[in-house]
């Protein structure tokens, strides 16, 4: 290995998934780089794969080893994909968090909610102003997207600039936040780019992106000619779209109400710094219960189909004391995101079954992405220029369509997936290591590996059930009384028609009065015995194989 200085870059989350973002910058010699962080998110458990999780984590083992030659952490937005990990790292880390004042603030309440210091959580302006970490200097550069002050990073390494987008698109009106800037883009290249590290979520999509503003008037359209209450559910932190609801509500004499925590944290942060200065008056619910149905308008939280959230609940009765009835609308201005379609399907039915008539975005009437589509990232790729192109954030299919469309501009692209060092020193990138990756789970208060067994027992308790069989023994190693088991999501009865429980006991203390006294004073083999005596009775009588816990009990 060579002992020269070099520029690395290592996703370590977000490359080769959708979320849980996370990238390494390194300058210096092989093994003594000194690192910054862009980004850490994370992402949501489901039901079919990782049932009782509350949160999934990149695995940040190779960095915590490190922690002492991280500078900085730089926090792209404040979507819970690159920044919902920060502060349950921060103690491991304890590096200082840069990001923009309205990303600070949700920054800041998080490292509060996870008894951090708020303070190491630090506010930058937009470009040019610069910070220092390390041999980096970086710059916040404004990006449109869906979240208030999105912005990408500008850094600059002692072998050039590498431009990081974040999440961005190009949007010229956003209606809440700052416009894409081209000319500010282009200034930015006029030096040279050596590396463009790239959003690949929307490559796929073949048409250019639209602007936010151009759904004001098919929202409003469509709240002018509803009767009934009006409800619209869209990301709580899409401020522009809340904002374009709610204008449409006022516009059409209804009382506007927000319901669900996250839409009511995410308009007050808007307002406390100051991204958002006009948003209409709003009535709490409370008011709302005492409107005429044909002049209310809620906008509410669960465009995802979350079952905690106010749409969920108001498509299970009632919400805080509201409900929908036959003859309201609901829109869902929002895209269902992969993995969530069963949920949000769920929730349209429960409405259909109201008569609530539903309105979704199938006629893309009534929502755009956050993301450039291809044509966008190609006029990224234009203006910048770069040397190379390296594609982040996205499934494999993104990542390697994104680099085809680098290369065929006469870019170098190179794919990097999670744990795939990069050394962007020379004139292409060249592939130096290969770091081990995966997941960590959130499992109530503990962070777990995801290889820990924990969730896959609990899976295979799901899906097979579990049994539990006593036994006592007494100061001769002699069985003492019968065994006894219990059961749990097992039916009670299988084809012999009698008790499971009382064939598994029967079973059981067969077993024991067969066992000689070898078998019987060593605990290991005496479970792994009535292990195998359970699951044979269960798989004659009722066709599963459960987990089993055996418990042994010895009299002194």
């Amino acid at each position: 290995m060579s002992d020269a200085e070099r520029l690395i870059y290592l996703p370590l989350g977000g490359a080769g998934e959708v979320g849980m973002n996370a990238y390494v910058y390194g300058w210096g010699k092989p093994g003594k780089e000194r690192l910054i962080l862009v980004d850490l998110g994370v992402t949501f458990p489901d039901m079919e794969t990782t049932p009782g999780v509350d949160l999934i984590f990149p695995d940040m083992s190779w960095l915590i080893e490190r922690a002492d030659r991280l500078e900085a952490i730089l926090v792209t937005h404040g979507h819970e994909d690159h920044i919902g990990g920060i502060a349950h790292f921060w103690r491991d880390l304890r590096a200082p968090v840069y990001c923009r004042r309205f990303t600070g603030h949700l920054a800041q309440r998080k490292m509060e909610e996870r008894g951090n210091d708020p303070e190491q959580v630090h506010i930058v302006e937009a470009f040019p102003e610069t910070i220092e970490a390390g041999p980096f200097q970086i710059s916040f550069l404004p990006v449109s997207h869906s979240i208030p002050e999105s912005s990408a990073l500008v850094i600059d390494t002692p072998v050039g600039r590498v431009v990081h987008t974040g999440d961005f698109k190009l949007d010229g009106a956003p209606v809440v936040g700052e416009p894409f800037d081209a000319e500010l883009w282009h200034g930015i290249a006029a030096d040279g780019v050596k590396a463009l590290v790239c959003d690949s979520t929307n490559v796929h999509v073949e048409t250019p992106g639209r602007s936010e503003s151009t759904l004001t008037n098919n929202i409003r359209d469509l709240v002018l000619q509803s009767s009934g209450m009006f409800v619209a559910t869209t990301f709580a932190s899409n401020v522009a779209r809340v904002k374009t609801l709610a204008e449409a509500g006022r516009d059409a004499g209804r009382s506007v109400c927000l319901m669900g925590r996250a839409m009511l944290r995410m308009v007050q942060a808007s307002v406390e710094t100051g991204v958002l200065t006009d948003f209409p008056p709003v009535i709490g619910h409370e008011e709302a219960e005492d409107v005429p149905r044909e002049n209310l308008m809620l906008i509410v939280t669960g465009s995802q189909g979350e079952r905690r959230a106010a749409t969920a609940q108001l498509s299970r009765g009632k919400y805080l004391g509201l409900s929908l009835a036959e003859g309201d609308t609901f829109l869902f201005s929002s895209k269902t995101i992969p993995g969530n379609e069963r949920g949000v399907l769920r929730n349209v039915n429960a409405f259909s079954e109201m008569g609530v008539n539903v309105v979704d975005d199938s006629s893309s009437l009534y929502h755009v992405s956050g993301h450039a589509n291809r044509p966008d990232l190609e006029a990224v790729h234009e203006l910048m220029r770069p040397q190379m192109l390296i594609p982040m954030h996205g499934e494999h299919r993104m990542l390697r369509r994104h680099a085809e469309a680098g290369e065929a501009k006469g870019i170098t692209s190179k794919v990097a997936t999670n744990g795939t060092m990069l050394d962007l020193t020379g004139d292409y990138p060249v592939v130096c290591e290969h770091v081990e990756t995966g997941r960590v789970y959130l499992d109530g208060a503990q962070k777990i590996g995801a290889m820990d067994g924990v969730v896959r027992d609990r899976i295979r308790m799901a899906l097979n059930g579990h049994v539990m069989l006593n036994v006592i023994l007494d100061e001769e190693d002699e069985p003492l009384g019968e065994p006894w088991a219990e059961t749990m999501g097992l039916v009670e009865t299988g084809r012999s028609n009698a008790p499971l429980v009382d064939l598994v006991e029967a079973e059981a203390a067969q077993f024991l009065a067969r066992a000689n006294d070898k078998l019987l004073v060593d605990d290991d083999k005496l479970d792994s015995g009535l292990r195998r005596v359970v699951r044979q009775v269960a798989v004659e009588e009722i066709g599963k194989k459960p987990e089993v816990t055996v418990v042994i009990s010895r009299l002194a």
